[in-house]
């Protein structure tokens, strides 16, 4: 191809990325607070947002690959969990007291406490790993295994993240399906809303018998897949595309997918973000690891045609 062939070619690209992300960039307000009746929110999340007006599928609150305790949290038992007769019991009950594991009874101190010879008490035990029937009074001289164990610094900050709702990130893509296709070899923008409940930071603590654990909860990376096999990992929620900004028509300064679709043809974008929960108390700390996914957001993309004359 001539020289002018090769320029003609050029124009002609920036010129339809700059018209697809100008057009591709109007969101309407409405458009990202919540998903209209036609879009699906991720599974045990009521309230979800979708930038795209493709309805998008369902999403997947947590608990992917890389996912350690992505439940959100612990059972919200007393101290930690126990097993017996090949069942989860809590290790502590407010009625029953403290469970040892050696012959399957909860022990409390019965109160008022009888009158008791000197270096004993009396407990009331309910054996049976709590299958309350049978409960029986003993004097014992010291207290049973496991009886008024401290609380588990993991566990309450598991039970501090189930206090609070780490959301699926909402996404924004340019250029978008519904107001046209996008060309082959164009960069594409990604962003999502900057929000606390979507990329943190989000604090919450809780306080078991005097100890008290608290928790950070932020999004340490988001990672798109583009739907063809590429993924990009951007740090944060990415820039919003602006058609009058500085970087119209060019690529995106923290969040895109710079070489473009190689391939004509209809891509599903998702994307993943990671948290990391960090949690301190009783002096210990440490992390949990919880991962959100989005809904679906359909690009179309179209060969790119150069007219000579």
């Amino acid at each position: 191809m001539s020289n002018s062939g090769t320029g003609a070619r050029r124009a002609l690209a920036g010129i339809g990325l700059a018209l697809l992300l100008v057009v591709g960039a109007t969101v309407p307000a409405a458009a990202a607070r919540r998903a209209d009746p036609g879009a699906g929110c991720p599974p045990a999340q009521p309230d979800c947002s979708v930038w795209d007006d493709e309805p998008g599928n369902p999403g997947d609150p947590g608990g992917g690959g890389g996912d350690d305790g992505g439940d959100d949290g612990g059972d919200g038992g007393g101290s930690g969990t126990c097993r017996w007769a090949g069942r989860i019991i809590p290790c502590y009950d407010e009625f029953l007291g403290w469970f040892n594991s050696g012959d399957g009874c909860y022990y409390k101190l019965e109160q008022p406490q009888p009158e008791a010879p000197e270096g004993q008490q009396w407990y009331v035990r309910t054996c049976n790993g709590g299958d309350v029937g049978s409960q029986t009074e003993v004097l014992l001289d010291d207290p049973p295994a496991g009886f008024g164990a401290p609380p588990n610094p993991e566990e309450l900050a598991r039970r501090a993240l189930a206090s609070i709702k780490l959301l699926p990130a909402p996404l924004g893509v340019a250029p978008r399906k519904r107001v046209g296709p996008g060309l082959v070899g164009l960069p594409v923008w990604m962003w999502s809303e900057k929000n606390p409940n979507y990329f943190g930071p989000i604090y919450a603590d809780e306080t078991d018998r005097g100890l008290r654990v608290e928790i950070t909860a932020a999004v340490t990376e988001i990672v798109w897949d583009m739907g063809n096999g590429k993924k990009v990992s951007c740090p944060d929620e990415g820039t919003r595309y602006e058609p009058t900004g500085d970087r119209a028509g060019k690529t995106s300064p923290d969040c895109g997918y710079d070489e473009g679709y190689q391939k004509a043809g209809t891509y599903d974008v998702t994307a993943t973000t990671y948290w990391t929960v960090t949690w301190s108390g009783g002096g210990q700390s440490g992390e949990i690891l919880v991962t959100r996914n989005s809904g679906v957001v359909p690009i179309q993309i179209n060969e790119l045609q150069v007219v000579t004359r």
